[in-house]
């Protein structure tokens, strides 16, 4: 999995303040890091919608088509995924879950009919069979690739939805990932959202 960071709104926690701050016109309380303070109150209070300010673009590859299935059901945000009518499958990557792969039985099980697929999928291409058609022999587990733009409100939803303990192992995976970028260029946003290092999931501050 690779999780990478195209775009973010440049002094996004700043906009969020002026954007804020027109509510009450209270611009005479801006200064050095009042952003912080400002946004925190806004999370605390409830007032997420200032938030929408701002967002974040990012590339998410390596994963199974079965996280992508998951990830574009959030529709408040803009999605671009590669495309199995025009690009060849041939070849595919595949996540393989570590329940399978720690097995030996469920993994030659597994391995083996991802193989089959590749090879159905190849014979179909012999014969003529356009790649939006051959698709349908394409499981899950194929690797795809898909960018993903969100306002930070819709960032905070998803990454407690998909981070917390009962999100599916591959998509929350994802979710740490974004949230340790995230934290990095606008901290203040998500200073409420923590990293469990150990269980590998996201927990909110009460």
């Amino acid at each position: 999995m690779e999780i990478e960071l195209l775009s973010i709104t440049p002094d996004a926690e700043k906009l969020i303040e002026r954007a804020g701050r027109t509510s009450h016109l209270s611009f005479a309380r801006e200064g050095k890091d009042s952003e912080k303070k400002f946004i925190k109150m806004l999370i605390r209070l409830g007032h997420h919608s200032v938030l929408e300010h701002a967002c974040a673009t990012f590339r998410i590859s390596g994963v199974s088509r079965a996280l992508t299935h998951q990830l574009v059901r959030h529709r408040l945000c803009s999605y671009t995924q590669q495309s199995q009518r025009y690009v060849s499958e041939l070849n595919f990557n595949y996540v393989e879950p570590k329940t399978i792969k720690n097995n030996k039985e469920a993994h030659h099980i597994f391995k083996e009919f991802m193989d089959s697929a590749m090879d159905t999928y190849s014979k179909l291409k012999e014969f003529g069979i356009k790649k939006e058609d051959a698709r349908f022999v394409l499981p899950n587990a194929v690797c795809s690739e898909i960018v993903i733009t969100a306002n930070f409100r819709e960032w905070r939803h998803i990454l407690k939805l998909r981070g917390s303990p009962a999100a599916q192992w591959e998509i929350r995976e994802m979710a740490v990932r974004i949230l340790k970028v995230l934290k990095e260029y606008v901290p203040t946003v998500f200073f409420d959202f923590e990293i469990d290092e150990k269980e590998k999931v996201v927990r909110q501050k009460p």
